[in-house]
C-alpha cells in the first residue's frame, strides 16, 4: 500500500472521533461565547423556550441535546435533564463543563405543599435542599442532608442567588400577578409525591413551598462550580392524593407558564 493510500484510510477511521457538526454526540461548541443555561426535566418543560428560540447548534453529550443559540436577544444553552436527581445533576455538570455559562435557570413543574396555594400558582425558590437524604433506622428516618459521613449534623439548605430570585420573583409576578407567585424552599426528592401527610411533614420540616425530584441536583452542582442559580416551578398539583390526575390535567399549562416567565426575566439580562 502507497504512502497517500494509508493517510487516506487513517483519516476516514479517525474522521467519526473529531467531527464537530451541529447534532454530533461529543462534538464541541463551535464559538467560545458566554451563555444562559436554561435547564428543565421534561420536554413540555422547554416546549415554549425552544419555539421561540433561533437554535445555531445542537451538541449531544451523554445522551442530552443541549440546543445553542439566542432567545430574546440572549445567548442560551436549553436542554433536558430527565427526571430525578442523578439525571439533573449529571446534565448540569455537562452543560458547565461544556459551554461558558454565566448563570442557570431551572423551570419546570412541582407539587404544592401549602394550604393556601392553588394548582398553576408559581413558585420562586430562595433555597433548596433534599428531603430523602439522611438515615433510615429501626426508628425511622432521620435527615442528614448536609453530613457526608452521616454524623447525626443537621441537613443542609443551598440558597439561591438573591438577585436572580428577585428578578424571577418580580418577572413571575408581572406574568401571573402577585397574588399567584411563592418564594420559599423547594424540597427535592426522588418520588413523585401524592401523599397529605409527607406534604404536612415537608412544610415542618423544611417551611417548603413546594416539592419536585431535581432542584436541589442543580443547586449542588451549580454551587460546586460557582455558578448562580435561579428555581423556577409552576404547580401542577398539590402533591396530595389527587396528585396524578391535577398532574395530567394542568402539568402542560403549569410548564408554559414558567416559560413566559423566562421570557419575561431574559429581557432583564
Amino acid at each position: 500500500m502507497n504512502k497517500s493510500k494509508l493517510l487516506f484510510l487513517t483519516a476516514l477511521l479517525l474522521t467519526p472521533l473529531c467531527g464537530c457538526s451541529n447534532g454530533q454526540s461529543g462534538s464541541t461548541p463551535t464559538d467560545s461565547k458566554e451563555y444562559i443555561g436554561i435547564v428543565s426535566a421534561m420536554d413540555n418543560e422547554i416546549s415554549l423556550l425552544l419555539k421561540e428560540a433561533k437554535i445555531e447548534q445542537t451538541l449531544t453529550y451523554g445522551g442530552v441535546k443541549y440546543h445553542a443559540g439566542t432567545l430574546n436577544g440572549k445567548n442560551v444553552v436549553i436542554c433536558r435533564s430527565g427526571i430525578g436527581k442523578i439525571l439533573a445533576a449529571s446534565t448540569v455538570e455537562a452543560l458547565i463543563g461544556h459551554f461558558e455559562i454565566t448563570k442557570t435557570l431551572f423551570t419546570g413543574i412541582a407539587g404544592g405543599i401549602r394550604d393556601e396555594q392553588k394548582v398553576l400558582d408559581q413558585v420562586i425558590a430562595t433555597r433548596v435542599c433534599q428531603h430523602d437524604y439522611g438515615k433510615l433506622a429501626n426508628d425511622g428516618f432521620e435527615w442528614l442532608a448536609g453530613d457526608p459521613g452521616m454524623g447525626g449534623t443537621p441537613g443542609e439548605y443551598y440558597p439561591c442567588d438573591t438577585k436572580l430570585v428577585d428578578l424571577a420573583y418580580d418577572s413571575a409576578v408581572e406574568v401571573l400577578g402577585k397574588e399567584h407567585v411563592w418564594k420559599g424552599t423547594v424540597a427535592s426528592g426522588d418520588q413523585f409525591v401524592a401523599s397529605e401527610s409527607y406534604v404536612d411533614y415537608l412544610e415542618l420540616t423544611h417551611d417548603a413551598y413546594a416539592c419536585d425530584m431535581e432542584s436541589a441536583a442543580i443547586a449542588v452542582v451549580c454551587q460546586k462550580y460557582n455558578k448562580p442559580f435561579a428555581i423556577l416551578r409552576a404547580l401542577s398539583d398539590k402533591a396530595d392524593g389527587h396528585a396524578h390526575e391535577a398532574y395530567q390535567d394542568f402539568g402542560d399549562v403549569a410548564a408554559e407558564n414558567c416559560n413566559r416567565i423566562v421570557l419575561k426575566m431574559l429581557e432583564s439580562f
